[in-house]
């Protein structure tokens, strides 16, 4: 009896997976700790040529709680989905994202079409002011500073591989139970694109780097919506 009252009281692991490039450092406005045991991930190197399929597998590696809550932003979010397919998860979350192709911007469907992306310069990597805007939209155009410590992930292969693997991505159908969080500025996945669900929610001018710039948001109305 004692066993099962400790096992009662134990917190879910909820896991944040931050966006392409981006360091766990993304989440350091966010407190959930009352409510949940709060894990941070991070990216891993990939393997040549590794489908997100293999990649999704070796990061479920870490995954450590039975059941866990995944949220994921932006590319985060589209790996949470396919963690989420070889593990049972309580609930998955994503933020500022896409549940599936058909909510990509027509640049990304274009650079699919012609493999634009693959021509992309190694140099606008070195360049942290085009990487800033790349991974967080026109909202920091003028912050790049402020947005440095964020950006850890610069490894050129990897973000080759990402940039590739996020525009190639082929799911269509997506799991209609998945929790999508998205601002109504986003530059980067336009909220016209997004398929509405009811556990769609909105957030008046939120832009796609609003898990900073909206934390008090996800701090009070996030474990609300998990507890749902």
């Amino acid at each position: 009896m004692k066993d099962h009252r400790e096992n009662k009281s134990m917190k879910r692991g909820l896991y944040l997976m931050p966006g392409m490039a981006a360091s766990p450092k993304i989440f350091e406005f966010i407190d959930l700790s009352a409510s949940f045991k709060v894990i941070y991930l991070s990216w891993i190197t990939p393997e040549p040529e590794e489908s997100i399929e293999s990649y999704a597998v070796r990061m479920c590696e870490r995954v450590a709680h039975q059941e866990p809550i995944l949220l994921g932003v932006s590319f985060g979010g589209v790996l949470v989905q396919e963690m989420a397919k070889h593990i049972k998860c309580h609930k998955v979350v994503i933020v500022s994202s896409v549940k599936s192709n058909k909510e990509f911007p027509f640049s990304m469907t274009f650079s699919k079409k012609t493999n634009a992306h693959k021509l992309l310069p190694t140099q606008w990597i070195k360049n942290l002011e085009s990487l800033a805007l790349f991974v967080f939209g026109t909202s920091v155009e003028r912050k790049v500073d402020l947005y440095q410590k964020y950006l850890s992930e610069r490894n050129p292969d990897y973000l080759k591989w990402a940039v590739h693997t996020l525009v190639n991505w082929k799911q269509e159908v997506f799991d209609s139970e998945i929790i999508h969080i998205q601002g109504d500025k986003d530059t980067i996945f336009p909220f016209k694109n997004i398929i509405k669900t009811r556990h769609l929610h909105t957030l008046q001018n939120g832009t796609h780097a609003m898990i900073l710039a909206k934390s008090q948001w996800f701090n009070s109305e996030l474990p609300k919506i998990l507890s749902q």
